[in-house]
């Protein structure tokens, strides 16, 4: 339970103090002091004297939170919104970055699709110019030195080896595979994007629209683990090499996290149908 903290609360929404308080109880500021610390309890008639000073009920006393805020008196209902108020406003003002962040990536996303479809329709030609030796590439005449040698060796043997047809294969494999998998993020941050929406502009982030985008956020991030990965392996049968291709048990875990949430989300929503289904207060009432 928390009266001391539903007491203290309640005191000072009425501008009260403990000596002003205990005045009108016939106790001690002392002992009101031990009531909202937890150190003691009032007697049944002190709490009945304290619902008829606050307006409130027995409940609202020594409930987790004050819940029935409709059975307060209207001073003390006002003050008690305000104290809600700061918290609503962190929440919605860290909703509205998110959804600022999730609008810009998707954008960024959409370019970057363009810009590898464009490269798609290069690549013939620029793998017709490339030439790769020890940790230097040619391309177009033009000489670039990786600074990682396992990378450089990759790289030649993927290019040494195999034909330019195959060459060509593998590098448009590669654009489709980083395509698809930017096409799934953008998915991923319209999702994000609606769903922070909803909890900005919405009374409660506990609806079953925003269990849906959720859930649709963790199908997206699925595929985008498991799709580079499938083209990594058909590029490693094609060209016989060794593409150190990796699924990272860690991404599941993440996954499942994200799906775990929507999950708490849809609980949310079933509680809140016993409520009044709202869990933001209006910021002018």
């Amino acid at each position: 339970m928390k009266f001391g903290e539903n007491l203290r609360n309640l005191r000072k929404s009425k501008k009260m103090s403990q000596e002003k308080l205990a005045e009108k109880i016939g106790v001690s500021r002392q002992s009101v002091s031990k009531w909202e610390t937890g150190e003691a309890y009032p007697e049944m008639n002190n709490i009945l004297i304290l619902c008829k000073i606050f307006g409130c009920t027995i409940n609202d006393l020594v409930n987790e939170s004050i819940i029935d805020i409709d059975s307060l008196d209207e001073e003390v209902k006002m003050n008690v919104v305000k104290f809600k108020k700061e918290k609503q406003k962190k929440m919605k003002g860290i909703s509205k970055a998110i959804y600022i962040f999730a609008r810009i990536g998707k954008i960024f996303s959409i370019i970057g699709i363009i810009g590898i479809i464009i490269l798609m329709l290069a690549i013939p030609q620029i793998i017709h110019n490339v030439k790769v030796n020890n940790n230097q590439v040619t391309v177009f005449g033009g000489m670039v030195e990786f600074r990682d040698t396992a990378t450089a060796l990759k790289a030649s043997e993927v290019f040494n080896n195999n034909s330019v047809f195959a060459n060509i294969m593998f590098a448009e494999t590669v654009a489709i595979a980083l395509i698809v998998t930017l096409i799934l993020l953008m998915m991923i941050l319209m999702k994000l994007e609606k769903l922070f929406l909803n909890i900005h502009n919405g009374d409660t982030p506990f609806t079953l629209e925003n269990v849906d985008y959720i859930k649709k956020i963790a199908i997206f991030m699925i595929l985008m683990i498991i799709i580079p990965s499938v083209a990594g392996y058909i590029s490693q049968l094609a060209l016989g090499v060794d593409l150190d291709v990796e699924f990272e048990i860690i991404d599941l875990i993440y996954i499942l996290i994200i799906y775990g949430i929507s999950y708490i989300f849809e609980y949310g929503y079933e509680i809140q149908l016993d409520s009044k289904g709202k869990m933001y207060g209006d910021e002018n009432e």
